[in-house]
């Protein structure tokens, strides 16, 4: 048994063919009464949007990112800049994975892009949840520990960070770019770019891999820094509140004579004194509290919903390998649902930057500022040009006049000599 698993595209068995031709030493019966999926037209026109729209989200995150100042790099923007890459390097691809789908899997391309393209999905597929799992952690860091943390949060550690998340990516990236190559399809008469596994340990192996590292761990990551996040924000509402019913009865609270022994208390290392009744401790609430919390939710959804689907179907996959699912719908769910789910899972690169950058205040202030600095300098440059074409018709003028003053005198010269 030479080659026991030739996935098409993306580690998936997507090309409408029996389940015979895919899997020789399987005697699962063909299923006539579930008709395939049309992928010709409707990937390539999914695959489109989301190129579209994710190359201009992610173009012009990555335009307001590198003209910050050096005093803004923060390591939130270090991560997000990294991620916005990734996306980007991606996204780039999408339109000749469209095109293979309008052709029927035909890849025109050649092996190596064949390969790069391979090469760039499975990186994106790492690298943008790690980096995603990066900033939830960074968030956890400042918002739960925002003193202790101060050492931790350092821009160039993030950027060292960076450097790991890459080379944890490529490392994960390399099987299956070794693996992908392209191959005749049999079952439907073209070379096709797909990922050939010499066994099934193979393909079990990197199936498993892609569940854990590229899902369960950072969904579980994930959402302990943000269910820590919301318990936080929620406790220093709540602790507020109280802060201000006591000051308007004007007794002290027990937190604020805390902060005053402990700031007050030579034995102890020094505390800084916080007046959590100051202005600064009601930022977080009504709308402001809201608006955090929806976005951290909206965060953990985006990720959960765009890639479930995938790894669900990953994981069907990985059982009906093993012979433990053996069933139509089973055959019809792998063949027709992974590139839709895929089509999914791709949508949260377009997603992305909106979640992180243009719900934010700080990232639509710097925006709004980005797009005033653009419409003056080409203001400025109306108005110079304005005054250039004032000024040449200033002396166009003024030598017309000139030239119409010597007409002049040339004319009354002749009759005053006489």
């Amino acid at each position: 048994m030479a080659i026991t698993h030739v996935l098409s595209l993306f580690n998936s068995t997507s090309f409408p063919v029996s389940t015979t031709e895919i899997y020789p030493n399987t005697s699962a019966p063909p299923c006539t009464d579930w008709p395939p999926v049309s992928m010709t037209t409707v990937i390539p026109a999914i695959y489109s949007i989301i190129c579209v729209l994710g190359i201009a989200a992610n173009a012009l995150v990555m335009c307001v990112l590198a003209h910050a100042s050096a005093s803004r790099t923060t390591v939130a923007n270090t991560f997000m800049l990294n991620l916005c890459v990734s996306d980007l390097l991606f996204l780039l691809s999408l339109p000749l994975w469209a095109v293979y789908y309008s052709r029927g899997y035909s890849w025109p391309f050649g092996q190596v892009a064949c390969k790069i393209c391979g090469a760039l999905h499975n990186l994106n597929l790492y690298a943008s949840i790690f980096f995603i799992t990066c900033m939830s952690m960074d968030r956890y860091l400042a918002i739960v520990h925002p003193f202790y943390s101060q050492s931790a949060r350092d821009p160039r550690r993030a950027r060292l960070t960076c450097i790991v998340v890459w080379l944890l990516a490529c490392a994960c990236s390399a099987p299956t770019l070794a693996l992908r190559s392209m191959h005749y399809l049999e079952g439907l008469g073209v070379e096709g770019c797909v990922i050939s596994y010499p066994d099934d340990t193979w393909f079990l192996t990197l199936a498993c891999m892609k569940i854990v590292l590229a899902f369960l761990l950072p969904l579980l990551v994930i959402c302990f820094c943000y269910c820590a996040v919301g318990i936080h924000l929620l406790a220093d509402t709540g602790l507020a509140r109280m802060q201000s019913t006591s000051h308007s009865l004007n007794m002290p609270s027990f937190k604020s004579l805390e902060f005053k022994e402990s700031c007050s208390k030579p034995e102890r290392p020094p505390t800084p004194c916080v007046n959590l009744s100051s202005s600064g401790s009601r930022i977080l609430e009504g709308r402001g509290l809201e608006r955090v919390l929806w976005t951290v939710a909206a965060v953990v959804l985006a990720f959960f919903l765009c890639w479930f689907p995938f790894h669900c179907v990953t994981f069907i996959e990985v059982l009906e390998s093993k012979g433990w699912l053996d069933s139509c719908w089973v055959n019809w769910t792998i063949l027709n649902l992974t590139p839709l789910t895929l089509c999914l899972g791709f949508s949260n690169s377009a997603i992305n930057p909106v979640l992180y950058c243009f719900v934010g205040n700080h990232f639509r202030g710097r925006l709004g500022g980005l797009w005033k600095d653009l419409c003056a300098c080409l203001k400025a440059r109306g108005e110079n040009h304005s005054q250039k074409r004032g000024s040449f018709s200033t002396r166009l003028s003024s030598s017309s006049r000139k030239l119409s003053d010597l007409k002049d005198l040339a004319t009354v010269e002749p009759s005053g000599s006489a």
